[in-house]
């Protein structure tokens, strides 16, 4: 199936999107579309339905009746019947999207499939009888029916446990943000540092170039200041309230001080459970529901230490949330009277740097490192995250910023690299006398084979003389913005 040529990327969705949709085989299929909003999820799938032509409905908020009378009226239009179609309740419904695939494999999409699902709680179950094994409605149809929704809570759960439709779907398909790489290219953006500085703020969600503001982007480096200030922390535009809607779209964050408290005691560097807990007042035992709905939801993620079995890291996803918390949240009297939004945003540099570039930065060295490096260091990664080594001799700790491990195959997990991750400083051989220290450690310690180890020093201000020399003579790896865009 020909993929639109207006539509950027998402080669891998649009491939399993289209095996689903053509699939010959008799027998109604059901598939399941996930993602946060304004990811492009709607336009893959009424673009799925133009090419194939498919029947596209999209649910809104409404009593369990106007939905069954909007989707009577739909199917009006698509089949053009010499009668209306008027849907008595959710089993025929149900049936007469069935019958849409007697002759032929038809994409057939409900969109917002959540808002029917809180008018209707029992439609999933109703959507699991129409699929019984040998149901003649379904057996004998080829219709290839796929559910979609932003609510990430609500649609983790549709196809996990005990839920209705698990074991029913033959797909399971999220639609994510655009990774750092292909934001860059969508954005246009040729300067690398200026592509880094705006994924920290907007992250990957096309949709915020192209809907929100409407292809705004920063000239240069010397317009960013001027863009964040007109793009997104002016009241008049849509990019100010965002992050605020983005937890206001779920419906199982209920208690929204709670959430924007523990999102902002992310923010704000307290990564772990126990300094969440401090910064919102509550025990560590009180936020295992909080921080599982926002996981959930995915507004977190949560990334064991490399090293300590036992502590978790909770960090932002999305990267406009933490510039909301970092940035926004603490002015936001004064940002919406629009009245000092320029200094505003100038007496927040440093703290830009510190609580949302800084970070940022480190976490787009460990998915290069996960996802691009590939074999640089000696073999594919399987898993990246940061790591806290003890130091008994100082009685004190080091922080590793960027933690590879491969495969164990049968023994012990080669340690593929550890490295440290700079933003603004140019870093020289203090900073590879430090890993070689914390290498040594890490060899004591004896949990990882670290044998052929490589040390690692991501910069983006770039590297002194006497590192590069040490670079030259193989001693440590060197990684700068280019290498990570490149």
């Amino acid at each position: 199936m020909r993929k639109p040529s207006d539509m950027f990327d998402r080669d891998r969705e649009w491939a399993a999107l289209a095996r689903f949709a053509e699939d010959a085989q008799p027998g109604a299929t059901l598939g399941v579309v996930s993602g946060r909003r304004r990811q492009g999820k709607s336009f893959l799938l009424e673009s799925l339905c133009q090419e194939a032509g498919g029947f596209y409905f999209s649910a809104q908020e409404a009593t369990d009746a106007e939905s069954l009378a909007s989707l009577g009226e739909a199917l009006t239009r698509f089949l053009d019947p010499v009668v209306p179609i008027t849907l008595p309740n959710w089993a025929a419904a149900i049936d007469a999207l069935l019958s849409l695939g007697r002759d032929r494999p038809v994409p057939v999409v409900i969109d917002e499939f959540p808002y029917l699902v809180r008018a209707h709680p029992a439609l999933p179950s109703i959507i699991q009888a129409a699929y019984a094994p040998r149901r003649e409605e379904r057996t004998t149809s080829r219709t290839r029916l796929l559910l979609c929704g932003s609510a990430m809570s609500f649609m983790g759960r549709l196809l996990s446990g005990n839920a209705p439709l698990r074991g029913r779907a033959s797909l399971d398909l999220p639609v994510d943000t655009l990774d750092f790489r292909l934001a860059r290219r969508f954005w246009e953006i040729e300067d690398p540092r200026l592509a880094l500085l705006v994924h920290a703020i907007v992250g990957g969600t096309p949709a915020y170039r192209t809907e929100m503001i409407r292809y705004d982007t920063p000239r240069d480096l010397a317009d960013f200041d001027d863009w964040v200030v007109r793009a997104v922390l002016s009241p008049g535009s849509p990019m100010f309230l965002e992050a605020r809607y983005l937890l206001a779209e779920e419906p199982d964050l209920r208690d929204g001080a709670l959430y924007h408290s523990v999102l902002g005691a992310i923010a704000d560097g307290n990564t772990g459970r126990g300094g969440i807990a401090g910064y919102v007042g509550r025990k560590s035992n009180d936020l295992h529901h909080p921080l599982t709905v926002l996981e959930d939801a995915g507004l977190i993620i949560r990334e064991n230490d490399a090293f300590r079995g036992n502590r978790t890291d909770f960090r932002i996803k999305e990267p406009l949330v933490t510039f909301y918390h970092a940035i926004m949240r603490p002015f936001w009297p004064q940002l919406m009277r629009a009245t000092a939004t320029a200094r505003i945003w100038q007496r927040a540099e440093q703290r830009f740097t510190g609580n949302v570039v800084g970070p940022h930065f480190e976490r787009v060295c460990r998915d290069w490192t996960l996802h691009f490096a590939e074999d640089r260091f000696g073999g594919w990664p399987a898993q990246v995250t940061a790591g806290t080594v003890n130091d008994p001799a100082q009685r004190g700790t080091h922080e590793l910023d960027v933690v590879a491990v491969g495969a164990a195959d049968g023994g012990r997990a080669p340690l593929l690299a550890i490295g440290e991750v700079k933003w603004g400083d140019t870093m020289g051989q203090g900073h590879l006398d430090r890993l070689r220290h914390i290498s040594q450690l890490v060899t004591a310690n004896d949990r990882y084979d670290t044998s052929a180890t490589r040390l690692v020093c991501f910069s983006a201000a770039g590297f002194t003389p006497d590192l590069l020399a040490a670079r030259d003579r193989g001693e440590v790896d060197l990684v700068g913005l280019s290498d990570l865009y490149e």
